[in-house]
Parts: C-alpha cells; sequence; structure tokens
C-alpha cells in the first residue's frame, strides 16, 4: 500500500466526478473511543489477529512459491499467480501497515518511494518485481528482489505475532481500506504494469468486510439498520466486481474496464463508504453503563 488517507478524495475517474464521502478519521476515532472502557470487544479482537496472522502465514507461503517460480525462470506462471498471492497482504493491511517500515519495503510503489527518497534505488518488493516480469518480461533481474521479499515477509510475520490488537485498529483500518480503493484502485495507479488491480479491490474490500463481520453482531445490537445497510452494500460492491471475472479466480485486467464500468465501481464504494464510517457506534457504552 501507499500514503495512508483519512478522507475520501472527490475522484474524477475518465471525466466523472465521484461525490465525496467524508469518512471517519483516527481523531474522531480516538475521542469516541473513550467511552469503549465498558465494552468488551477482546473476543473480536482475538479473532481479527488470528485472521491477520493465517493471511500471514498464507502470504509467506505462497511468496516462497512464487519466489521459486522466478527462481526457475517461470515467467508466464509467475505473472499468473502474482495478482492471487498480493491478497492475503492486501486483505490484512490494517495490521500490516502498522509497521511502516516492512511497508515501504514489501509494498510500496515506485512513485510514492521516489516521491518520499528522491530516488529509485533502494526500491522492493512487490511492484518492484511487478515492473520487472510486466516491463523487462525477463525472470532473472527478480531473483533477488523475490528472495528479499520473501525476508521481509517472514520479518513482518514475526512483528504481527507480538502486536495487540485494539478495536481502533481495525475500526479505522476498514475505512482506510475503502479509502486504498479510492484513491489506488480505482484510479487503476495500483499495479500500473500488470493491470490487475481488480484483484487488489477486491481484497481489500474483502478486509473490510471481515471486520465488519467480526463486529457484526455487536453492530446489529446497537443499530440492527446499520448492520442491514452495510450488508447490502457490501453484496452490492462484490456483485459487481463478480461480474468482470473470466473465471472463478481471476479478472479482467483494469484497462479493458469502460468508462461506465470503473463510474459504476466507484458509486458502489462511495455508497459504502458511508455507513462504512458509522461502525464506531459499537465503541459507545450503553445506557446502563455496561
Amino acid at each position: 500500500m501507499k500514503k495512508n488517507w483519512k478522507k475520501l478524495a472527490v475522484l474524477t475517474l475518465l471525466g466523472a466526478q465521484v461525490a465525496t464521502v467524508s469518512l471517519t478519521s483516527y481523531s474522531v476515532l480516538a475521542e469516541e473511543s473513550s467511552s469503549a472502557q465498558s465494552v468488551d470487544l477482546s473476543a473480536e479482537t482475538e479473532a481479527y489477529k488470528k485472521f491477520v496472522s493465517a493471511e500471514i502465514d498464507q502470504l509467506l507461503k505462497d511468496t516462497e512459491n512464487f519466489a521459486k517460480l522466478i527462481q526457475d525462470g517461470k515467467l508466464d506462471e509467475a505473472k499468473k499467480v502474482y495478482p492471487l498471492i498480493r491478497k492475503s497482504y492486501e486483505r490484512s493491511e490494517p495490521i500490516a501497515e502498522l509497521f511502516a517500515e516492512s511497508d515501504v519495503k514489501i509494498d510500496y510503489r515506485l512513485a510514492d518511494y521516489v516521491e518520499d527518497n528522491q530516488t529509485e534505488e533502494g526500491w522492493s518488493g512487490f511492484h518492484k518485481i511487478e515492473q520487472i516480469l510486466w516491463e523487462e518480461g525477463k525472470t532473472e533481474p527478480a531473483v533477488s528482489y523475490a528472495k528479499q521479499l520473501v525476508d521481509d515477509i517472514k520479518e513482518l510475520k514475526a512483528k504481527v505475532a507480538t502486536v495487540e490488537v485494539t478495536p481502533e485498529n481495525m475500526l479505522t483500518g476498514a475505512v482506510d481500506l475503502l479509502n486504498e480503493v479510492a484513491t489506488s484502485k480505482i484510479t487503476g495507479e495500483e499495479e500500473i504494469y500488470s493491470h490487475t488491480d481488480l484483484y487488489d479491490f477486491e481484497a481489500n474490500i474483502a478486509g473490510a468486510e471481515k471486520i465488519f463481520n467480526i463486529f457484526k453482531d455487536k453492530i446489529s445490537a446497537k443499530d440492527p439498520e446499520l448492520a442491514k445497510n452495510l450488508t447490502e452494500k457490501f453484496k452490492a460492491v462484490n456483485d459487481l466486481l463478480a461480474s468482470h471475472k473470466v473465471d472463478a479466480d481471476h479478472y479482467k485486467l483494469y484497462t479493458e474496464l469502460n468508462e461506465k464500468e470503473t463510474k459504476a465501481l466507484a458509486e458502489a464504494v462511495t455508497k459504502l463508504g458511508e455507513p462504512l464510517s458509522q461502525m464506531a457506534v459499537i465503541l459507545e457504552a450503553d445506557e446502563s453503563g455496561r
């Protein structure tokens, strides 16, 4: 991922302006969390940590296989699994991105790396490998980067094992996942060499939906209409994404979508954004103070 944004920007997508949706920021959640001391969400945070740990385990396993394909010179196979591997990272970003140094090594885009460092030197991770595989059409130059990526993910796995997950991590993480869809997936800026943005799009939505599902019982108890609305809005986005699949596991290239299709995706994300930002209702203690 790239730099976090706390609000959805006004997106101009192929000439079609998408309405701005204000999402809950870290500061707002921090203020509301003062009332969360009476709300026991320990089961939910533990469930989410197990989910993220499993995702990182899968990421490591898949990336080791990816590195082996690259080492063996299997270009087409490596390119085919690339977007599938990345989904585990994209789903777990609310926790993975707490470790900024690892995120830079694993998932930084070239544009963001150069902006921060004024040079391409030192850039690594998935997107460096993506550039080599698609732009150069070779595996040999990517071998060392693939090996380093495996090591960096092992390091991330060790860090994730020690993290203390909080409700605020989860709530702001869900919002940030949607922000990422709006700021880099919908605009096609994430996978600029492979154009496999729809895989990341799906994974970000799935990551946010996982957080919603973990909190769903609590949300339903506080605000049944909000829970119903979120369920419907997630389904709408997922159904729209599914319409762009070419088989059970693979999507069209993002560049194959037309203006009408990209606008529909943007509008579906916008409609999901507003209710998603209201999930912090679970942090509010009820009137009895329990």
